[in-house]
């Protein structure tokens, strides 16, 4: 049987759509390609959509050395080592992909600690990775992006090899797309409650969708791959979880800012060291956290110090002010708190803390002292 397509692409974000074109640039404008995208044209580009696309990597595209190191850790061991050397070799060849497709990057750089941290983020965010890829792939004769089309599962030949995937197009009908080689980059299962709850636990019907393009993220790559025996790497039963401002719907508004807070939960008591680690290296450990161990609920607490401070309260990336009120009390009133809790926790705070001169750009020694959990 002759095959549709010379490449079979699932998923439509950044790692999909960077496959579709290096393949249509190597292989010439003869290349038949397909990609499959769940969502429609006006949704599309799955978690890359919708995210700022910060990148830890300088302006050659060098990764933070720390970032092979980090993942280990968090993954207990878990993730591909391999992989993760891999994909720091081959970053510097991304960057001269990514600006040849004509993407736009903005460089970051801060202090902390002394040591000097360059980030890059595509100037437009993650809707200007998937726009421009996707726009290389349409002016592609012989691609096409096939949208509102779900891959079922794997075909196989008389020889068990791949040779197509069975997909449900708009009109709800299986058919078959053969490919001489079928890529799958179709993302995690955030957007599949039942896999959630399988791998996370019973209270992930519970998580919110950080971003909205995370809900065609069915684990459909993931399961069809294992149905057919492929292996599995890294962490199931963990997540990449942010802090978020429930009080708008607004995509994104994370809450970055918890380094520079006293975090408190439901109970009006602190339950996480706000200080342990740099705000990239714990804003999902908190977030997680929260998620876990406090309800799903918390508040971050803070003062004019750091509100007068912009560099500061641009952590808070929100559109909704913060409330505000001249005591303790009030505040808890505000948040639904019990006044007389926050009051003591608070108090027992502040009287805990050293008399250190406070620098938010590196660990100052400005601690508490004598309280669980310690602000370290």
């Amino acid at each position: 049987m002759s095959a549709d397509y010379d490449l079979l692409v699932v998923g439509c974000g950044g790692a999909g759509l960077s496959a579709a074109v290096t393949y249509i640039q190597e292989a010439g404008p003869d290349a038949r390609v397909a990609v499959l995208e769940r969502s429609k044209p006006e949704d599309r580009g799955g978690s890359t959509r919708w995210t700022t696309a910060g990148m830890r990597v300088n302006e050659e595209f060098v990764l933070d050395p720390n970032w092979v190191g980090r993942v280990q850790e968090v993954s207990k061991n878990l993730a591909d080592l391999e992989y993760c050397l891999v994909f720091e070799a081959a970053l510097p060849e991304l960057g001269t992909f990514l600006r040849a497709s004509g993407i736009e990057f903005l460089t970051n750089t801060r202090s902390m600690n002394g040591v000097v941290r360059t980030t890059l983020r595509p100037n437009g965010g993650g809707l200007a990775i998937v726009d421009a890829l996707a726009r290389l792939v349409e002016a592609a004769p012989n691609a096409a992006i096939h949208y509102e089309t779900e891959a079922v599962r794997l075909s196989l030949n008389d020889e068990g090899r791949v040779d197509g995937v069975d997909v449900r197009g708009p009109d709800g009908l299986l058919k078959t797309y053969h490919a001489q080689s079928v890529v799958l980059a179709c993302g995690g299962f955030e957007g599949n409650y039942e896999m959630l709850t399988q791998y996370v636990g019973q209270n992930a019907v519970d998580l919110k969708i950080l971003a909205p393009g995370t809900q065609y993220n069915k684990g459909d790559g993931i399961r069809m791959a294992t149905e057919i025996g492929a292996a599995t790497s890294g962490q199931f039963d963990g997540i990449h979880a942010e802090l978020v401002d429930i009080r708008t719907d607004r995509a994104d508004a994370v809450l970055y800012g918890h380094t520079y807070t006293v975090a408190v939960n439901g109970d009006a008591k602190r339950f996480y060291d706000e200080g342990a680690k740099d705000i990239g290296e714990s804003f999902e450990l908190i977030a997680y956290d929260v998620w876990a161990n406090q309800e799903q609920t918390a508040f971050l607490l803070t003062d004019e110090l750091i509100m007068s401070r912009e560099e500061l309260t641009a952590r808070f990336d929100t559109d909704i002010p913060p409330a505000k009120a001249d005591s303790i009390r009030d505040l808890a009133l505000q948040l639904g708190l019990d006044p007389d809790a926050l009051e003591q926790t608070v108090n027992e705070y502040n009287a805990a803390v050293n008399d250190n001169d406070f620098d938010p750009w590196r660990f100052d020694g400005k601690a508490t002292v004598g309280i669980e959990p310690p602000k370290s």
